[in-house]
């Protein structure tokens, strides 16, 4: 098959399952239909845009326009308001043939209600199709007046006008208050069933069980059903689900009971009423029968979908990743299998479909200005957290589908033949220390008298070690090794360990076409010379890079956690970075070309990760490196979880240094980097970017938690199109991760979860050194505490302490809230398992501490995981 014609396949595959998937999520409900006219609506009639606690109210032919709409569907219209301007509806309602009972809105303040009911009196008398008077709306409820004042109120109206009177309030203060009842001609009673959490299964029989207990408490009164209805949109409120299918539902069925019972009623209401959103959330923006635009949004008769548009919209996103699908499909058609290649079709087009999701959620319902620019914001943070999962999953993709790699690369064929060993090019080891232990030194200088070559020396390279007693044993022991060996001690020697590989570069022999560096730790197989150097062979080459790797750690349950962790990076990162020369150098178990590397002037003295920053320089020159995922040396895991963390602050610290001084070169038209080593730098870098954001995202929804829980008017849950997704993402991650170590790292179950819980146990440290090198320069102080002499579990607190507050926030915001919203809302829910979710990489760190100082946990955890390993073997 061709790749063209391959390619044209997959995309076809994905876009049909992307409109498989739009089907099925958006498929018709069917429901009862109903036909007539409806009683009558409440008429709130304010436009987009609009906003009553802004004074912009509907103009004259606003009114006009929207009363004739509704003439082709209901009887009469309930007014909440008369003044601004809105006093003009009985008159313009009575030209449409349309009663009005009117309404008068009071708040218990003078300048406010004075002005109501002199209109209220004044147009009632004036308007002959106004049947009933409503005097306040829920004034009781919001505590705005009190009972004696409402029915002063009451009375006061009814002396001047001759029409049945009330006041609009929820069911259970008229139970409350007989008075109440006793000083109205008539009950005007809300009932809203998704205010009080009602399921929409019972929703219609709840409310008609409010209504007949009404009329059984008062059966000598009637009773006007004020409001009633179901929002299309919001948040779950206990078992409520605001849906358009289920506001169809509840409208359509309602109104079939209310016909066979002669109910006397107000829909809730004509006209969706975005300014709501701002006092009453998203759900108080969407109880129109009509969207803002007046739109019916559901029929009465037929099915009803959740999406009417849904073909559209999955339309615009099988568009937008038709190329991109098609693009990487044929691209990459010889080097993954075609399944790997549908793989990361799906995902692309999965993005392409939530970017269309959130977009039409944030810009299609009529919210108000402020609140797009805040969905703006989100939809950024969206767009990066895609793009770290779009990135991820190319790895995934070909760490699983590659069917060939074009640069691997094994070591060459071990030499034994002593003449063919003196011809190869001489090699220059530079082994750097600073107040190491002289016995671990010396077992890796050891190591090094033991290489099958010939040609090379040893610098051992002590800087600025200040105890005689520490680096005196290497002098000794390099002349005891003999000539191959020289020992330099640097006392107040600046720049780190650049300076000191300078002041080696300085000093190597001359013979030398290849400079080496090991770390003070490493015991070094005898054959990494001569069966790495010959990848020299090549003038392109000036880099040579063999992973890192540790011993030591199999009776230690914290260091095998990290050694895996560790394992991930460079049989999977290092291997996809191989094949578009982008590999990342690593300060130890690396060679480098000597004329490349005095072509550039040596090692950066300014920046903490010399090795990373060198490689890039290497790349920007032109030159190729070589990656064999071969293990030569093994050195040592850190023995502390605050070393561990103070290892990858340093790493993530330095890449930001590197970043703001190579950023240049990043950019699209910057031509001394390929496009492959662009995207694996940036990429790269990036989740740990994200670690920092995660770090802020936390913090932001620890505050945000308490602004729900203190301030609930002003603060609302983020929108389900946010939350879904990021949560998707989180297990996207988890699962994809394990996947890779399974394709690729040879280790147990056990082994292979406690390296991601290792891994995960660092995102606050990454975090906090991405921002700090971000907005700082030169090198980072990072304190270490004194932890000797504290009890083991102490010791892992203390490590943890920072981690350990951020999650016990997490948690105690996520109980709160599920607690003091319900958790049968679902809004409240996914927020509290987003919080959980959130605390994971904190929790992770406070376990690995644990295992790191708590001896049972260390020793006997990883005794219980091998025997049960055992056992299943």
């Amino acid at each position: 098959m061709s790749k063209r014609l391959s390619a044209i396949l997959v995309v076809l595959i994905v876009a049909l399952a992307n409109l498989a998937l739009w089907a099925g999520v958006n498929r018709p409900v069917d429901q009862r239909p109903w036909a007539g006219t409806i009683k009558g609506f409440s008429f709130s009639a304010y436009h987009e845009g609009q906003d009553p606690l802004e004074e912009d109210h509907p103009t004259a032919e606003q009114l006009d326009g929207d009363l004739a709409l509704l003439r082709d569907y209901a009887e009469s219209v309930r007014t909440y308001s008369m003044i601004d301007g809105l006093e003009r509806v009985p008159q313009l309602a009575a030209k449409h043939g349309l009663s009005v009972t009117a309404g008068a809105w009071l708040q218990g303040q003078p300048e406010i209600d004075e002005p109501e009911i002199k209109n209220l009196i004044q147009f009632a008398k004036a308007n002959k199709n106004v049947r009933r008077v409503m005097v306040g709306n829920e004034a009781i409820l919001r505590a705005d007046l009190t009972v004696p004042q409402l029915i002063q109120q009451i009375k006061r109206v009814r002396s001047q006008v001759r029409l049945p009177a009330s006041t609009a309030e929820p069911w259970h203060v008229w139970l409350d208050h007989p008075e109440l009842v006793d000083a109205v001609d008539y009950i005007a009673v809300q009932l809203l069933p998704y205010w009080e959490g009602v399921p929409i299964e019972g929703a219609v029989d709840y409310a008609m069980m409010r209504y007949d207990e009404l009329k059984k408490a008062y059966p000598d009164k009637h009773i006007l059903i004020s409001e009633i209805g179901w929002p299309s949109d919001g948040p779950w409120r206990r078992g409520a689900q605001a849906t358009l299918v289920n506001q169809a539902q509840f409208i359509r069925d309602f109104l079939r009971v209310a016909d066979e019972r002669k109910l006397d009623y107000y829909i809730m209401e004509a006209f969706d009423q975005p300014w709501k959103r701002a006092i009453e959330g998203t759900a108080g923006a969407h109880w129109g029968i009509f969207d803002v635009d007046r739109r019916a949004k559901f029929p009465m008769q037929g099915a009803v979908l959740e999406t009417a548009n849904w073909p559209v919209m999955a339309g615009i996103a099988t568009a937008l990743a038709l190329i991109p699908v098609f693009w990487f499909a044929w691209r990459r058609a010889g080097e993954l299998s075609f399944g790997g290649r549908v793989l990361y079709g799906l995902l692309i087009q999965g993005v392409a479909s939530i970017v269309v999701w959130t977009a039409v959620a944030a810009f299609g319902d009529g919210m108000a200005l402020s609140t797009k620019i805040a969905w703006v914001a989100l939809i950024g943070t969206q767009v990066v957290l895609l793009a770290i999962l779009l990135i991820d999953g190319l790895e995934l993709t070909e760490v699983v589908a590659t069917k060939r790699f074009r640069r691997r690369a094994e070591p060459a064929p071990a030499v034994r033949d002593p003449e063919a060993l003196k011809a190869m090019p001489f090699v220059s080891l530079h082994l750097p220390c600073y107040n190491e232990p002289p016995d671990l030194v010396i077992e890796t200088m050891e190591s090094l008298a033991r290489l099958h070559y010939e040609n090379f020396e040893v610098l051992v390279l002590d800087n600025n070690t200040k105890d005689p007693a520490v680096w005196k044993p290497l002098e000794e022991a390099c002349r005891r090794l003999g000539p191959k060996f020289r020992f330099f001690h640097l006392a107040n020697w600046p720049g780190f360990k650049a300076g000191a590989l300078n002041f080696g570069l300085r000093a190597t022999d001359p013979r030398a076409e290849v400079v080496g560096v090991i770390d003070a730790d490493y015991i070094v197989d005898p054959d990494w010379l001569n069966r790495m150097v010959p990848f020299f062979d090549r003038r392109e080459v000036a880099l040579v890079q063999s992973p890192q790797d540790h011993r030591d750690w199999q009776a230690d349950g914290f260091m095998t956690m990290i050694n895996w962790e560790y394992a991930g990076f460079f049989d999977i990162g290092m291997v996809q970075r191989n094949e578009r020369n982008a590999i990342i150098q690593h300060g130890t178990m690396t060679l480098v070309r000597r004329k490349a590397l005095e072509e550039l002037n040596g090692w950066a003295e300014w920046c903490i990760c010399e090795d990373a920053e060198l490689g890039l320089r290497l790349f920007e020159s032109g030159y190729e490196a070589v990656y064999s995922n071969h293990r030569f040396g093994h050195g040592l895991v850190p023995d502390s979880f605050e070393a561990y963390k103070k290892q990858r602050f340093r790493w993530a610290y330095g890449a930001m240094m590197i970043m703001k001084a190579h950023w240049r070169e990043m950019m699209p038209r910057a031509h001394k980097l390929t496009a492959g080593q662009k995207y694996h730098f940036l990429t790269g870098w990036l989740p740990w970017v994200a670690e920092a954001a995660h770090l802020i995202f936390a913090c932001a929804a620890i505050l945000w938690s308490i602004g729900l829980l203190t301030l609930p008017r002003y603060f609302d849950f983020p929108p389900v199109v946010f939350m879904i997704p990021t949560l998707a993402a989180v297990i996207f991650k988890i699962v994809g991760s394990q996947w890779l170590y399974m394709a690729r790292v040879k280790c147990s179950l056990t082994e292979r979860l406690g390296a991601s819980v290792a891994g995960m146990a660092l995102t606050h440290a990454v975090g906090r050194a991405i921002l700090q090198g971000l907005t700082s320069d030169g090198l980072p102080f990072i304190r270490t505490p004194k932890l000797a002499n504290k009890p083991a579990t102490m010791q892992g607190i203390l490590m943890a302490r920072e981690e350990l507050t951020i999650a016990g926030l997490l948690w105690l915001m996520a109980a709160l809230t599920v607690y003091f919203y319900s958790a049968d809302n679902r809004a409240a829910f996914l927020w509290g398992v987003l919080l959980v979710v959130q605390s994971l990489p904190y929790l992770a760190a406070v376990f690995t501490s644990m295992v790191n100082a708590v001896p049972a946990l260390r020793y006997g955890f990883l005794r219980k995981s091998r025997l049960a390993a055992q056992a299943a073997e």
